[in-house]
This record gives structure tokens, sequence and C-alpha cells, in this order.
């Protein structure tokens, strides 16, 4: 095929060197953000799984944990997170390009491609910013060659391909059995060939570490995203939701992929396929915002189909590329500008981009080579060992979630130990101010924490009334290597009943519970289980339905120690 050469006054070259051109200033400007672009927190947390390799981990799948491992060892700072993730896009967009299969490329087809690719939002940010979606990308651009090559010929070469895409996929993110199960709604006939299931039973052997370390551990990953992430029906949730769609794939962007939806029908298999991913995307994540917040890079994966769909569409409606180059084209200036105040530090904190090195360092000047205690969210003591290296750990609580911190249970290494508690709702705290950053903390001697006892408790009755007497029977397990003294002086234990009206949502509400005999000290390993009974008082609560649990409680939060359960309260 003979090279056709474009020609805009100021240089001429053929698509190919065209195309490796804009591929390599891609490259390059990424290297550039990621190196002057501070960590996000949750690329810290992804930093400790490559400190912590597994085949599984409490949140998502091990593949975002590979990734860091393997730019950690090859670099220091920034790029030991997100080497391995600028990358993965140079390839993503490779196959995106060569799913396209344009027969006649031109210099000008490729910069529509480039156009519509930077066109969207978190398609630039996931190439130097390191998250499980960066890889979801790239295995889901791979899998779409795939199928596409698959169609044309189900040789034992593209159903190997298959194979490995969709494992990569589910070893990346959950979310990945929605691309395979949307395509194989488009095309049902795939289910007629033997080979399409010899692709689905490779997959599932190959993931069979990833199932193993869910059984280990009691599937984490399920219980919090099919159970924990849920809340009460918010408006505000539902309304949402389109908006934060349009910020993330850019308006201009967005609204001509619907014009395309709209106006154009699936013209073979795969481009129905194609319509199938981008609309079952948004309908099914839309329909999730009645069970709690969506975050707006759920839908990422739709990405890739609408780069092929608007690219194809384009170059069959003049009006629609003229669209492209103009308004498309013009809105990626903005996103440059963004880009550009990233590293400068002048947009605000809240958006996780600065001010977080700064904080650890400032926490690190006091706590000196102590690790550091944080509760609530697992953000902190991840940028605290990030940024400093030095040791750091979460205490989760009945009003957080959990996190892979619970199954790594650092805190067990410093019991009895000094540490430095940052915490503020102690009266032991101090504020400190330095270089301009706010903390609160407190050092212990003796640190002791009790998160990692087991209580089971019977509630006989659902329905109580306000003012009601409950005896719960009870037993107690410490599975840690330290005794738990509940008199501790400088960590005392209470037990509490809890109560919260919003389904795991503060605020909680605490009534101190009395026992039958004195516990003051739990010894370690314990074989046999303490066995008695716990006495509390219904609170005078309006009506409802409540979530109900038994938690120990002390200075530091109040602990996860038992099972949730939903209690109805009557006048």
């Amino acid at each position: 095929m003979k090279n056709q050469r474009y020609t805009n006054g100021l240089f001429a070259l053929n698509w190919q060197k065209c195309f490796i051109l804009f591929l390599t200033l891609w490259l390059i400007i990424n290297f550039i953000q990621a190196i002057f672009t501070e960590v996000m927190s949750d690329e810290a947390y992804y930093f400790l799984y490559g400190e912590n390799l597994a085949w599984g981990y409490f949140d998502h799948p091990p593949m975002v944990g590979l990734m860091t491992y393997v730019s950690n060892l090859l670099f220091d700072g920034n790029l030991s997170v997100r080497f391995v993730t600028i990358v993965l896009q140079v390839f993503t967009i490779l196959l995106v390009w060569k799913t396209i299969a344009d027969k006649k490329p031109d210099t000008s087809k490729v910069v529509l491609f480039f156009i519509i690719t930077a066109s969207l939002v978190m398609f630039q940010v996931y190439g130097f910013v390191t998250t499980p979606d960066a890889p979801l990308l790239f295995f889901a651009a791979l899998f779409l060659w795939s199928y596409q090559k698959f169609l044309h010929k189900n040789s034992w070469a593209n159903t190997f391909l298959l194979t490995i895409s969709m494992a990569g996929m589910i070893y990346s993110k959950y979310q990945s059995v929605l691309i395979i199960g949307f395509v194989l709604l488009s095309n049902w006939r795939l289910l007629l060939q033997y080979k399409t299931w010899l692709a689905a039973l490779f997959t599932v052997l190959l993931l069979i570490p990833h199932f193993h370390w869910h059984w280990v551990n009691d599937f984490p990953s399920f219980q919090y995203h099919l159970s924990d992430r849920s809340s009460t029906f918010k408006w505000g949730y539902f309304l949402e939701y389109l908006p934060n769609q349009l910020a993330v794939f850019n308006p201009f962007t967005f609204g001509a992929v619907i014009y395309v939806l709209i106006r154009y029908r699936p013209k073979d298999v795969f481009e129905r396929g194609l319509y199938f991913l981008i609309v079952g995307f948004l309908v099914f994540f839309w329909i999730t915002s009645f069970r709690g917040h969506v975050e707006p890079h759920w839908t990422i994966a739709c990405s890739i189909p609408m780069i092929i769909l608007l690219y194809r569409r384009s170059l069959e409606n003049p009006k629609l590329m003229r669209y492209v180059k103009k308004g498309i084209a013009v809105s990626i200036l903005l996103i440059l500008v963004a880009r550009i105040l990233l590293p400068i530090g002048f947009l605000p904190e809240k958006l996780g981009f600065n001010g977080k090195a700064a904080k650890s360092k400032a926490i690190e000047s006091v706590a000196g080579d102590l690790p550091v205690v944080f509760t609530g969210s697992f953000q902190n003591p991840s940028n605290y060992r990030f940024f400093t290296g030095k040791e750091s750990f979460v205490l989760s609580a009945i009003d957080s979630r959990r996190t892979q911190f619970d199954i790594w249970q650092k805190e067990l290494a410093y019991q009895g130990k000094p540490v430095f508690v940052a915490i503020q709702d102690d009266e032991r705290s101090s504020e400190y101010i330095i270089d301009g950053k706010s903390f609160f903390g407190f050092f212990a001697e003796n640190f002791q924490s009790v998160n990692r006892l087991q209580i089971e408790y019977e509630l006989i009755e659902q329905e109580v009334r306000a003012g009601d007497r409950l005896v719960l029977p009870f037993t107690i397990q410490n599975p840690t290597n330290s005794a738990i003294d509940f008199e501790h002086p400088e960590f005392p234990v209470t037990w509490n009943a809890a109560y919260s009206k919003n389904v795991r949502r503060a605020p909680w509400n605490y009534v101190e519970c009395q026992l039958n005999f004195p516990i003051p000290v739990l010894p370690a390993r314990t074989s046999a289980s303490f066995r008695g009974n716990l006495t509390t008082t219904v609170p005078d609560f309006e009506e409802g339905e409540y979530l109900f649990t038994i938690t120990l409680v002390n200075s530091l939060c109040a602990a996860r120690n038992s099972s949730f359960i939903l209690l109805k309260i009557t006048q």
C-alpha cells in the first residue's frame, strides 16, 4: 500500500510517521506529567499492594499490585508507581488503532483518531495515574481486538488471545465481567461455538489462584462491593450520575457519541457489541445509583468502543467530522490546561494531586521513627508510607469501611510498643502546625488495639421497644498473640451496643453494656471462648429500623468486632 501524504503548509508526513510522532508525544507528555504530579492517595495504597504481592486484595484483583511492584523494581519516586501504567497505555492506543482496522489510513485519519482519543478526560488521566482502570483499559482493548479477529476466524490463536484478554481483564477489575457479558448478549450465537466455551474454561483455570485467595480470606472483595458499599437511596446519587459521565468523557465527545448511537445502527455483529457495551455500562451503573454513590470512572471501559464508533462515523459524516476537528479538538486545550495546573499545585488539595507529601513529612518530623497509627480511611497511612518510607497503619471502625489493612493487620506487630497516634478525638491529642500543615496526635508508650477480637452474640428479638432491657448471650475470642487488658492504663476498653439508622453510615449512637462477670484480661490465643451475658437498655430513639452491633470501644475507635443485625425499634 502506497503511503498517502497530508500537507498542511508546515510539514508533510506519511501516516505511519505521523502516528509514531503523536504516540511518542503522548508518551513523553505522560512521563513528564507522572514525574511532576504528586501521587494520589489511591496510588499510594496500590504501592503498598506492590510491597505485599498477593493473588488478591481486599478492594481489587492483583494486577494493579503487580504493576506497582514492577514499577518499583525499576524506579524510585513517582515512577515507582506509574511507570508500567505509562507504557501500558501506549499499547492500549496501538490495540485500539488495530481494532479500527482502517484499510486506507492517511495522516488526516491519524489526526482524527488522536483528537477523539485525547478528548476523553479519564482516558488521558489513566495514562499517568495508576489505578486498576489502567490495566482494565489495556486488556479491554486486547479483548475487543481479539474478539474481532475471532469473528473473522475462530482459530486456536484467536481463542488463546481471547483467553488471555478475559483473564487479564478479570485480574484487573471485576467490572470486566460486564464487558464479557454485554458482548455475549450482543452475539449469543457465540455460545454455539465450542471454542467460546474452551476460552471460558481456560480463563477460569487461569483464575484459580485468585479464587483460592478469596476462599482463604472469606471472599472480602465480594462482601465489600456487593454488600458493604450499599446505602439508602438518595436522589443526589441518581441525579449526579449523568453530569459526572459528561465530565469524565468530555461533554463534547459524550454528546457526539450519543448522537452516533441514536443516528446510526450497527453495521455488523462486532459493532453491535460496541453498542451493547456503551449503552449497557451507562444504564447498568445508572441503575446501581439506586443503592449508593456511583464513582464516575466506573464506566471508563466505554471509552474504547466510543473511540472506535466515533472514528468510523466521522469518516462517513462530513458534519460530524467538522464537529470533531473543530468543537472536540478545542476542548482538548482545556484538558491540557488542567494537566499543566496539576503538578504546580494550583488546583485545590481536595482533588488529591497536592498537599499529601507535605503533610506526611510534617507528621514524620514529630513521630520520628515511630510507627504512626491512623483511624478512618486507608488514604492517610498509605500516603505516610509512600512519602516517608516509614511504617504506618489504620484501624477500621464500625463507621468506616474495611480495607486491605484489615487483612495485613499490621498493628499486631506493635502491641505493647511505643507509637504515635495521629487522631484528634482524644484528650491527650495536641495540635501541631508544621510548614503550614496542621494535624493532631499524641505519643503512646504501650500501644493496644482490640480490632481483631471476635464477638458472637445472640439477639433473640428482632423487634424491641425503647427502654427494653436486652440480655445478649455472647462469646469472645482473642486470636492474636497478645493478651488484651480491658483496664489498660493508656487504652482501656468498654463494651458498647451501637445503633445506626443510616445503614453503616455515621452517625452511630453508643450505649454502654454491662457484663455478668468482669473480664480484666483476655489471654492471647484463647483456645476456649469466654461465654457470658451482656445487658443493655434500648435507647429512646424514634421508631424505625436500625443497624445494631456490639463493639469494643477505646480511645482509638469503636472496633468492628461482631456482625451487624437489623433491629426494629418501636415506641
